[in-house]
């Protein structure tokens, strides 16, 4: 059983967390398809060529039928003509979205932590506050993980530990409600209060 890190109020190792039973045993693959699924969605999705239908002109036969010894054409927009429409180019109201199930998204989330935890990279604490708001003071709560990233989840956020944590170029501080697994995975270490996972925990 996979156990995470505890930490105390001054982010000194303190002991050790098992991880609830439901979090051993997931298919990767729940982690791939949610990863893959929100990845699709920050697709810009701007890329746009103009067909046939969408060039100007093409409204006269460029020359006649037959006589000229050149190949029949009659619009100046076909895809063969330099100038003409694009064919079979993107478009850009394509829709990329994949879905990803409440179920799928829970179970990706959960392989997610219990893989941290696995790693060594999961560390749990009580309350995680800077109350002096100084980048000094939550720079030094990052180096105290002795990782090259970390991912710092709060249950909400304060204003004096956001103005803290957003001048870390190593560390990022989101709310419990913006936890996902690709966020999860996408940092070298995590750290978390203990009642969001306990929250996480009790959820399905």
């Amino acid at each position: 059983m996979s156990k995470a890190i505890v930490l105390n109020d001054k982010f000194e190792n303190s002991g050790e967390l098992a991880l609830p039973e439901k979090f051993e045993g997931i298919h990767s693959h729940n982690l791939h398809l949610y990863v893959k699924s929100y990845q699709a969605a920050l697709r810009a999705n701007t890329a746009s060529t103009k067909s046939r239908s969408d060039v100007r002109g093409g409204g006269k036969k460029p020359f006649a039928q037959k006589g000229g010894g050149r190949a029949r054409a009659g619009s100046r927009t076909n895809p063969v003509w330099v100038g003409g429409g694009i064919a079979f180019g993107p478009r850009a109201n394509r829709n990329y979205d994949q879905k990803v199930n409440k179920k799928q998204k829970r179970l990706a989330l959960e392989f997610a932590l219990n893989e941290k935890a696995s790693k060594d990279a999961l560390f749990v604490v009580d309350s995680i506050v800077v109350e002096s708001g100084k980048t000094k003071d939550a720079a030094a709560i990052v180096k105290s993980i002795g990782a090259r990233d970390v991912l710092i989840v709060k249950d909400l956020i304060d204003e004096k530990t956001f103005l803290a944590f957003r001048n870390v170029p190593t560390a990022y501080l989101i709310e419990s409600n913006e936890l996902n697994a690709y966020l999860a995975t996408a940092f070298y270490a995590v750290v978390i209060e203990k009642s969001v996972l306990e929250t996480i925990a009790k959820e399905g």
